[in-house]
């Protein structure tokens, strides 16, 4: 038996639990929370209505609030809790699950509301109470950071001796249709693109202003796209894990009117994260003034598209992958392993783009691999120290195959 508790309804947790329904077989016992019950419901409703008949159960939970995740813990009992939330609900999550005797798992690290900041310290800081309660936290399990990590693991294990460079590259070849629209939620997507760059470089990580550094870089099936150099997470466990790296940066595509329009955004202040203070009409005396404090970031979050709605007229594809050069028996060798995902068919399988699709499979994957006990032992764990090849195997099996080229040209 393995009963699974996610917690989250928006575009990758619809994805997973599809994922989840369409291998009941392995997860026996499902819920679904969020904030809003009523979403969990409609998702559900989604899921029977593509002829899916595992019994799903939903609840109501505040992720922000401690007690309230305990007391929903403690009710449904599950095995595994697969948090699909916002990162900023990481560590609530967490401290329930310690609390109540429950494994995790999640997609993105944790960042603190006041402060556009990601880095794994604070979630690496658990490592000693989960080994010592007997439980396994896996972190980072979508895409990248997730696969990214993965494939990397499995080029370490089968194709080199020592990795030297390391090149993840995330090029995102569709047409929403959008004037502007982000592909997962606008507030973490916002704050992540307009960080500083940040790359590893013999021994040290160096810093570069936000979307400084880029290149045209070739992706299979879509031709030269030009890519930015940004932080991402998984680059900081990644050269801990291979210490023989010598440089790793991260890669993404953004075409020139997404650009200008994050341009204004910036210079209208609407990607603030502080508080300000807003008067606003009441709704029934018009002519009378309320001070209300609003965060402008999240207000634009608010009338902006929402992600989920996006994948109905999503044409082209997402292209992923890794491109590593490093030793093999003495010889230099390269490599370049991908995944190329179409949004119409994420969309006609989930209801969902290809952006969902590419997070919402792994974390499948990653319950699947806890649930088997293939991927278990007690502390904080990123998916690079497991072992990655029955993760690659179902990565085949669910909708995301990947693609080697040996020895060609990396371009970096």
């Amino acid at each position: 038996m393995a009963r699974i508790l996610m917690i989250g309804a928006g575009g990758v947790a619809t994805v997973a639990a599809f994922k989840i329904a369409q291998n009941a077989d392995v997860f026996t016992e499902f819920m679904i929370a969020s904030r809003r019950k009523e979403k969990c419901d409609k998702l559900v409703e989604a899921i029977h209505q593509k002829g899916y008949t595992m019994d799903i159960k939903t609840a109501q939970v505040d992720a922000d609030d401690v007690e309230q995740l305990k007391a929903l813990y403690a009710s449904y009992q599950p095995e595994l809790v697969v948090n699909l939330a916002l990162p900023y609900q990481d560590l609530t999550i967490m401290e329930a699950c310690l609390a109540c005797g429950c494994n995790y798992l999640d997609t993105a690290n944790y960042e603190p509301k006041d402060e556009a900041h990601f880095e794994y310290s604070w979630q690496w800081a658990y490592m000693d109470r989960f080994r010592e309660a007997g439980l396994t936290a896996i972190l980072g399990c979508g895409f990248d950071p997730g696969v990214s990590g993965i494939y990397t693991a499995y080029a370490a294990k089968h194709h080199f001796d020592e990795i030297h460079y390391l090149d993840i590259v995330d090029c995102n070849a569709g047409n929403h249709h959008k004037a502007f629209a982000t592909n997962f939620n606008p507030e973490i997507n916002i704050r992540e693109i307009t960080q500083k760059g940040l790359y590893y470089k013999d021994g040290e990580w160096l810093e570069t202003e936000p979307l400084e550094v880029h290149k045209a870089l070739t992706y299979p099936n879509i031709g030269p796209r030009e890519s930015y150099l940004m932080h991402h997470e998984e680059l900081e466990s990644l050269v801990k894990n291979y210490p023989t790296i010598k440089q790793a940066r991260f890669w993404m595509t953004f075409g020139q009117q997404y650009l200008t329009y994050l341009d204004v955004i910036q210079n209208l202040g609407m990607s603030r994260i502080d508080e300000m203070v807003y008067e606003a009409p009441l709704a029934d005396e018009p002519d009378k003034k309320v001070k209300v404090k609003i965060v402008p970031l999240q207000f634009l979050k608010a009338v902006l598209p929402n992600p989920q709605d996006l994948g109905e007229n999503y044409e082209g594809e997402t292209s992923i992958g890794c491109r590593i050069r490093g030793i093999k028996d003495g010889k230099e060798r390269t490599y370049y392993v991908y995944n190329n995902c179409k949004h119409q068919d994420a969309y006609e399988e989930t209801g969902m783009q290809g952006v969902s699709y590419t997070t919402g499979v792994p974390a499948m994957i990653g319950a699947m691999m806890f649930v088997k006990g293939l991927w278990r032992k007690p502390g904080v764990w990123n998916v690079e120290d497991f072992d990655p090849d029955p993760f690659m195997e179902q990565l085949n099996i669910h909708g995301l195959p990947w693609h080697e080229v040996f020895d060609g040209d990396l371009e970096l």
